[in-house]
This record gives C-alpha cells, structure tokens and sequence, in this order.
C-alpha cells in the first residue's frame, strides 16, 4: 500500500508543479491589478520572458479609446526607448476646466541593448489619470516581440466566470474609492489644517486649553522624579524591616 500512496502522491506533486509552470501564467500583466476609479495611479507592465533561445525587444501598450485618459506617462527605463502615440478624440475631454482634443492611444517601449533575456522579466512603470468613474475596468491590449521576429498578442479579454484565455490581455480592475479618500473630497487636508491651527510660531502644538507641548513635557518629568523618589523610599523601608527581624 505505501509505494502505491507514494506514487499518487508523486503523481499529484508532479502535476502541481506543471500547473504553475504552464506559460499561461507568464503573461503580459498589470500590476497592480487594481485601481480606484476617478483617481490617479501608478501602475506596471510586467513583461517575463517566455522562450528560451529569444529576447523580447518590444513592447505596445494599447490604451484603451473608449475611455480616455487626460494623462499617461511613462517612467524612463534604462536601456529602453519610449514613444507616445497620441491620437484625435470624437469627443473631447474636459478637466479641470480645459477641453482636451487627443489623447494617448500607444506606448512603445524598444530595447536599445539586449531588452529582457530568458529566465528575466522587466517592469514598465506608467502613470496614469484621471481614471474613469463609469467604468470596471480598463484592458490594456499588448504586444510583446522578440529578437527572433516572433510577436506574441496579448489582446483576448478575460471573460467573468470562463477559463482564461490562452493570450489574455493586461486588465486593470476599477474599484470604488476607500471611504475618506482624496477622491471623496474628504482626505486628510482639513484635519491637518485643523492641527496647525493649534500651532504657535515656533511650530510647538498647543493644547486644549492653549498651553504649549512645554507644559506637559515639565509634568511628565516631575511624576517621574516622584515615582523614584517613592521607589527609593519603599526599597528602604524594606531593607530597615528586614534588618529588625535578624535583630
């Protein structure tokens, strides 16, 4: 019965780890996978490499046009050249009071020595804004290509409740704003507002009743000093009882 136990328990062991090696979990992704809507975010394109004999060189971000964004900007990569792509918008934009007739449509990133190598990935940082409040979710279709002419498509868009798709495309998730966020309007600005207030001008906060930090700093020093002095003498009555019954 034990080698029978053992070779299903091998059998289990050798499919787990073909399940977390198949290719399909090294896609082109976002990450984080989620954002808070109407807000700005920074966010990754991780990029791992797939083959073995093959760098990838290449990279096209498609941002999505059914609903733009104000504001997309890379962060420089070393080693890697980056293009914006913008293009003209059916209906304009309007932030901050200003109409916006275009709009970024592509990032492209291309290597300038040997781009991402097997066995490594690579992280493309964007910033990105203003999120959009009437929507889940934005997809982000890729293309990643290799130094052996090869392009991979990273385009098909993940269906709620059906299997993964063999090239899915990168999504980032929208979620509502977290209770007391900046995008509420209600951040933290007026409470610290309210803290200066009880400010004097050499930046010490005031209390309540319009005494300075001083004041409690001196009080807290003076219990202290009690509490040893009330220490001392209890040790010494202690050390005088002791010696009165050896007596």
């Amino acid at each position: 019965m034990r080698p029978r136990r053992l070779a299903v328990v091998g059998t289990v062991a050798a499919g787990t780890v073909a399940l977390f090696a198949s290719p399909a979990f090294a896609h082109v992704s976002v990450q984080p996978g989620q954002a808070e809507k109407g807000g700005y975010s920074v966010v990754d394109f991780k990029v791992p490499n797939e083959r073995d004999d093959a760098s990838t060189v290449k990279l096209e971000v498609t941002v999505p046009t059914d609903h733009p964004l104000a504001s997309v900007m890379p962060q420089p990569v070393p080693g890697w050249d980056v293009k914006v792509t913008k293009s003209k918008l059916d209906k304009p934009l309007e932030v901050h009071g200003k109409k916006i007739n275009e709009a970024v449509s592509k990032v492209t990133w291309t290597a300038e020595d040997k781009g991402i190598e097997p066995g490594t990935f690579q992280q493309f940082p964007v910033s990105m804004g203003q999120l959009p409040e009437d929507a889940d979710q934005l997809v982000f279709k890729a293309l990643q290509t290799y130094d052996n002419k090869e392009v991979v498509r990273w385009i098909e868009e993940p269906k709620e409740g059906a299997p993964e798709p063999e090239n899915p495309a990168p999504v980032l998730t929208l979620v509502e704003p977290a209770e007391g966020s900046g995008h509420h309007g209600s951040g933290s600005g007026a409470d610290a507002d309210d803290k200066d207030e009880h400010r004097d001008e050499d930046g010490k906060q005031r209390t309540a009743d319009g005494d300075d930090g001083d004041a409690s700093d001196t009080t807290a020093r003076v219990l202290g000093i009690a509490g040893l002095v009330v220490g001392a003498a209890g040790v010494a009555f202690g050390v005088l009882g002791m010696r009165r019954r050896s007596a």
